[in-house]
C-alpha cells in the first residue's frame, strides 16, 4: 500500500477553477477516519489530504496500524464513511474472504488468512503433542492440494547455499545469529521498495503489498515453523507482546520463509495471471537479497553463550 507516480500534479489540474458545483466540496475531510479498499480488502484509514485533479477529488490516507510507507492517494470510489452499517459490511467481507477478524498487537485488527488458520491448527497441534512431527500433523491438509496450484519459487544458487550453512551453524555446530539484527527484516523491505521505486520510477501498489504480506506472514510463520529448535529459547527472550519478530529478525530468518511460502500460498485463492506475477516479484526479491548478501547476512554467528548471555542476563 504505497503512493503511486501521480501523487504530483500540475496546478491546472489541483486547482478547482473548473470544479463543477456539486464538486465543490469533496465527499471526505481531511482528517477524518474512513474505510478504504485496498485490493480485496477494507481497512480503516484516515484522510491526511484532499485535492482536485482532473475535476475529481483525490483523497491522500493513511492506513490505520500500518506504516506510513503505504500511505498513499486514492479517488472517492476507495473510500466508504466509518459507520456502524459499513464496518459491517468490512467484516462480512472478511468472512466471505474466509478470514475472521483477530485483535492483535497493533492498532487495527488484520484479517486472518486461511494461511494463517493454517498456522494456528499447526501451532496448536504443536504444544498439545510436542513429540510429534509437524509434517504428520499437517500432512492430511497437504495431500489435498496438487502440486501445480503451488507458487514456484526458484531459490538462487548462492542463497540455498546460504540456507545450508544456516542449517550446519545451527543445528550441528550450536552457533545462533545474534539478536537484534542490523538490517532487520523492515529495514530489508524498505530498502527493496525503495530500490523499485529508484528502478520503475513509480512506486507500485503490487509491489507494496507483496512487501506487506511477505512482513504479515514472516511475523506469524517464525515461531510456528521457521524456527530450530535450540533458537526457541533465544524467540522467547527477544520477542515481548509489543515487539513484531520482523523488528529483530534479519535475512537469515527471512530467507527460511521463502522454502514454506509455497505452502502457505497454496491455501489462498489465486488466478493463475497474479500467480505468474507474483512469482515474478517473489524471484526479483530474491535477486536483490542475493545482490546484497554480503551485506544482508551475518558474517559469523554466535555461540549460545554469547548469544544468552548478552541478551537480558538471565543466567544458564
Amino acid at each position: 500500500m504505497v503512493s503511486s507516480k501521480d501523487d504530483s500534479a500540475s496546478d491546472g489540474e489541483n486547482s478547482s477553477g473548473d470544479v463543477p458545483e456539486s464538486k465543490k466540496s469533496g465527499l471526505f475531510s481531511e482528517g477524518e477516519k474512513v474505510l478504504a479498499y485496498h485490493g480485496p480488502k477494507i481497512y480503516e484509514a484516515k484522510v491526511q489530504r484532499t485535492e482536485v485533479r482532473k475535476n475529481e477529488w483525490r483523497y491522500f490516507v493513511h492506513y490505520l496500524g500500518w506504516n506510513k510507507n503505504w500511505d498513499e492517494w486514492v479517488d472517492a470510489r476507495r473510500l466508504m464513511k466509518y459507520t456502524e452499517e459499513n464496518v459491517l459490511k468490512q467484516k462480512a467481507l472478511d468472512k466471505q474472504k474466509g478470514a475472521n477478524t483477530k485483535s492483535g498487537r497493533s492498532t487495527q485488527a488484520k484479517p486472518k488468512t486461511s494461511a494463517d488458520t493454517k498456522l494456528d491448527k499447526e501451532e496448536t497441534k504443536n504444544t498439545a503433542s510436542k513429540g510429534k512431527k509437524r509434517k504428520a500433523d499437517s500432512g492430511t491438509e497437504k495431500d489435498t492440494i496438487s502440486a501445480e496450484k503451488l507458487v514456484k519459487i526458484q531459490i538462487p544458487s548462492t542463497l540455498k547455499k546460504q540456507l545450508v550453512d544456516d542449517w550446519e551453524l545451527i543445528t550441528q555446530q550450536n552457533k545462533l545469529v545474534k539478536l537484534p539484527r542490523s538490517p532487520t527484516i523492515d529495514d530489508i523491505l524498505t530498502k527493496y521498495l525503495e530500490y523499485r521505486s529508484k528502478k520503475d520510477g513509480m512506486m507500485t501498489d503490487s509491489v507494496g503489498e507483496i512487501l506487506n504480506g511477505l512482513r504479515c506472514y514472516f511475523d506469524k510463520a517464525l515461531r510456528v515453523m521457521l524456527l530450530y529448535k535450540k533458537e526457541r529459547q533465544q524467540y522467547d527472550e527477544a520477542i515481548s507482546d509489543n515487539v513484531s519478530p520482523s523488528s529483530v529478525y534479519g535475512a537469515e530468518h527471512l530467507l527460511r520463509l521463502f522454502v514454506k511460502l509455497p505452502d502457505l500460498l497454496a491455501y489462498v485463492k489465486i488466478e493463475e495471471e497474479t500467480q505468474i506475477q507474483l512469482q515474478q516479484k517473489l524471484l526479483d526479491f530474491l535477486k536483490f537479497l542475493q545482490k546484497n548478501q554480503g551485506t544482508f547476512f551475518v558474517s559469523a554467528y554466535d555461540s549460545p553463550e554469547v548469544s544468552e548471555g548478552s541478551g537480558k542476563g538471565r543466567e544458564n
